[in-house]
């Protein structure tokens, strides 16, 4: 359900691709593994935040290790590893200066991704501690772009050609729910939390009850969720009669973006339970429901998910839009 804006065509190649295997770059108590250097230093970059910068540097621009100097500065906490974040950015080849992709620079053009190990190295790690409003340039070395084997002739960059990025950090997504813990009523199934965020989930014993049941963990002060909101996720579902875990975006390593509408009405929605259980929910919650099959799959086996199955959702709603 994540949404591919057109800018990941050569970021689908790029993101793809750059998919992988300064001193004061820290935001607070955020402490970043990638520092300024001369080569991150070699980069000029002007312009506002928001509008497409112009962007200079000597060439062959090489380095052996990622840097990254701010240009503008920013506000909100840093960057954190495993967090959505939606940015702009110009993309560089290091050795001959040529464009490889950048954004339009409006509302639809932005990038969604997650900072884990499914970005290329030297990207995700760039952008740690890196604060909303802010532009950064990081400059990639070859290594941490497309490894050891390195280059990719896709996208006109040799093995020893070094990447510069120039990003907007135009909006970041919570990591985990962190809202107020709430009391949940008995009946429930029982959700304990690892140090990451994961949660551990007890189904009760006995029958599955017939009705949907919906329990607020923790409480939010973000906006509502509305119906037909693209809503940032982390979840974990298991099968009530197996005890079992289905799916968990925890597991795959990153949150998920959903439509918050019934799927067999909206297109692109999710099933009428989990829906219902998201709408009107505040961003920062963490919620528990608990589904029956009339507001699941029904009698429709799903991979893993076998007919006629009561769901256990648990889901940290992170951001909007």
């Amino acid at each position: 359900m994540r949404r591919a804006p057109a800018l990941v065509a050569t970021a689908a190649l790029l993101m793809t691709v750059l998919s992988g295997c300064s001193a004061g770059a820290s935001a607070g108590s955020c402490q970043s593994p990638v520092t300024d250097g001369a080569a991150a230093r070699l980069v000029t970059v002007t312009g506002k935040a928001g509008s497409a910068p112009t962007v200079d540097f000597p060439t062959p621009l090489k380095t052996k290790t990622t840097q990254r100097s701010e240009i503008l500065p920013g506000t909100e906490a840093g960057l954190v590893p495993g967090q959505q974040v939606k940015i702009e950015l110009s993309v560089y080849n290091g050795t001959s200066g040529k464009v490889i992709t950048e954004s339009k620079y409006d509302a639809s053009s932005a990038t969604t991704f997650v900072l884990n190990d499914k970005t290329i190295k030297g990207l995700a790690e760039g952008l740690q501690c890196a604060q909303v409003g802010s532009r950064v340039a990081v400059v990639v070395s070859p290594d941490d772009a497309f490894g050891p084997q390195g280059g990719n002739a896709q996208i006109g960059v040799g093995k020893d050609d070094s990447l510069v990025f120039v990003i907007d950090v135009v909006k970041s997504y919570l990591p985990r729910a962190n809202g107020t813990d709430q009391p949940v009523a008995n009946g429930l199934p029982g959700v304990v939390l690892a140090a990451d965020g994961t949660p551990g989930i007890t189904i009760p014993s006995g029958a599955a009850p017939k009705k949907q049941q919906i329990g607020v963990l923790k409480k939010g002060s973000g906006p509502k969720v509305a119906e037909g909101d693209t809503v940032t996720l982390h979840y974990t579902g298991v099968l009530w009669s197996e005890k079992t875990v289905f799916d968990s975006s925890w597991a795959k390593g990153g949150p998920v973006q959903f439509i918050a509408a019934d799927g067999s009405k909206t297109q692109g929605g999710i099933i009428p339970g989990f829906a219902k259980a998201l709408i009107g929910q505040t961003v920062g919650s963490q919620v528990v429901t608990v589904i029956p099959p009339d507001q699941g799959y029904g009698d429709t086996a799903q991979a893993s998910i076998p007919a006629g199955s009561t769901l256990v959702f648990v889901a940290d709603i992170l951001g909007i839009g």
